[in-house]
């Protein structure tokens, strides 16, 4: 299947998800709460049956990695070449809050690469989507336009976009290397995807994040223009390790 088919798929998946996600939204829900104390709600379960229950039809050979079935073995997940990255619900404590501000993310790994994925923002009405033979997207359900990051110079004002919910003690430190930052609150997989399309110019994430919470994100950016490596400059990678968290990492749309 060539990448314009499947990225219509993954777009068709990922809205599917985002309204079984939406009719639970809309009403009162039930929050449970895992080990690490990390919220689930019923749409983050609903949303991955719907996921896997597509990506299972569409790509059958095809492995998948989602936040609500990820007890899979390292020894497994080393022989995979490419699979699925799938956060059902990214942000449930911006769905619990309902502002809006939650994802379903679908990316498609390759060698540790995300070189095709869709981040679907139900609540807003707004689907991104990207893939490296195509270019990146914002879709709002009427019109599709591509995105292509203008890189900006270091100096002046900096839109920074940065966490609702997970604010990072290491940031403010971080901004001090800018003349006058502007702060651009956000949750979710969005934040990536407000660098892919212009509204900010640096995600430094300085905290903890999960493979699967980036990883669609992460295509779009890239694949718009933007820059996304560990804080050192080396590339981030999935997929790579045993545990699933991230390194720090920045996305930038800053020249170097």
């Amino acid at each position: 299947m060539n990448q314009s088919d499947l990225l219509e798929h993954i777009v068709t998946i990922a809205r599917q998800a985002g309204q079984a996600a939406m009719v639970i939204y809309d009403k009162d829900f039930n929050i449970e709460y895992k080990g690490d104390d990390s919220p689930v709600t019923d749409a983050d379960l609903a949303a991955h049956a719907v996921i896997v229950k597509g990506l299972k039809a569409l790509t059958p050979d095809l492995p998948i990695l989602s936040e609500e079935s990820a007890n899979i073995s390292w020894d497994e997940r080393q022989t995979w070449q490419q699979y699925w990255l799938v956060d059902p619900i990214d942000g449930t404590k911006e769905f619990i809050k309902k502002n809006g501000e939650f994802t379903v993310n679908i990316a498609l790994i390759d060698h540790g690469k995300p070189i095709l994925a869709a981040v679907d923002a139900p609540a807003l009405g707004i689907t991104y989507c990207a893939a490296t033979e195509l270019g990146a997207f914002k879709d709002d359900g009427q019109s599709r336009i591509q995105l292509s990051v203008t890189k900006k110079a270091n100096s002046g004002l900096i839109r920074v976009v940065g966490s609702r919910s997970h604010p990072s003690p290491d940031l403010a430190q971080y901004l001090t290397q800018f003349d006058e930052v502007e702060m651009v609150p956000t949750g979710s997989s969005l934040k990536l995807c407000l660098v892919a399309e212009g509204k900010a110019d640096i995600y430094p994430r300085l905290g903890l994040t999960s493979e699967w919470d980036t990883g669609a994100g992460h295509a779009v950016a890239e694949i718009a223009g933007a820059s996304v490596t560990q804080v050192d400059g080396s590339p981030l990678r999935y997929n790579t390790k045993a545990e699933y968290l991230n390194p720090y990492f920045i996305v930038s749309a800053l020249q170097p």
